[in-house]
């Protein structure tokens, strides 16, 4: 297998985890706002299994981007 193979891989499963992560994160938004509901703009501040989502979730897209341009470049 080439090299630029095993960076496909990579990507395919980082492009996967970074969606599960995504996913996460969204699953505690309420409906509301689609409603038409305002849910009064209050900004909380992520603590516990939030914050270690949002991290993965920004180190995830920071090695997606990186696998991507080294694919590019390899191509």
């Amino acid at each position: 297998m080439e090299l630029t193979g095993y960076f496909d891989i990579a990507l395919i499963i980082t492009s996967i985890a970074l969606i599960v992560m995504v996913i996460l994160q969204n699953k505690g938004v309420s409906l509301g706002s689609f409603a038409g509901q305002d849910s009064g703009g209050v900004f909380t501040a992520r603590r516990g299994i939030e914050k270690t989502i949002f991290w993965i979730t920004i180190v995830l897209s920071i090695v997606f981007i990186i696998l991507t341009l080294v694919t590019v470049i390899l191509s």
